[in-house]
């Protein structure tokens, strides 16, 4: 039985809120994973606030009709398709798609699009090689401490400088007086 115009108006609807709180979409060939594989492949990219929606492309067209930042999407859409719309964690979802692909070897990527600019595998391969957003955080708090730990050391070594200086200056003047005694009562 197919679908009512209003299942699809409510498809679409939902289509585009997602696509709206999303900042990648890439686009899949599904065709002869299981129910249990998508549900497999839906279970690790929800860790990364990914969303996997399989749609057909008639309805995720009208989807991305007036909304400009998706129109590159148009162009991958044929054959089965399912869609995964990342929300922020683009190098996590793709790297948890990446390993779903290793181990079922059922799917493809066609492509994707992000800020308006359509993404060959190549490119969504690299954006799946950066760090994650975790890791990028560890990175830059790793170099904030690394910095105040500078900074706490140089902070600490100023007064430790300024006595040993002072010894110095102090051992100085006296070792001075004490030669120029040692001189006066050799002359005397």
């Amino acid at each position: 039985m197919g679908r009512t115009l209003e299942n699809k108006k409510e498809i679409v609807a939902d289509l585009k809120e997602t696509l709206s709180e999303s900042t990648l979409a890439l686009v899949i060939e599904y065709q002869g994973l299981t129910v249990a594989e998508i549900s497999d492949l839906r279970r690790r990219l929800r860790p990364s606030g990914t969303v996997c929606k399989v749609a057909k492309n008639t309805l995720m067209g009208i989807a991305i009709q007036d909304q400009e930042k998706w129109q590159p999407l148009s162009e991958l859409l044929k054959g089965s398709s399912a869609f995964l719309l990342v929300k922020d964690d683009f190098s996590s979802a793709i790297k948890a798609y990446q390993e779903f692909q290793k181990v079922t070897k059922k799917t493809e990527l066609r492509g994707g699009v992000m800020e308006g600019r359509l993404l060959k595998e190549p490119d969504v391969k690299a954006l799946g090689d950066l760090p994650s957003k975790e890791q990028l955080i560890a990175q830059i708090a790793g170099a904030i401490n690394a910095l105040a730990t500078k900074i706490a050391v140089g902070i600490n070594e100023v007064p430790g400088s300024l006595a040993r200086a002072l010894q110095a200056v102090a051992e100085a003047e006296t070792g001075d007086s004490a030669k120029g005694e040692s001189a006066e009562s050799s002359a005397e």
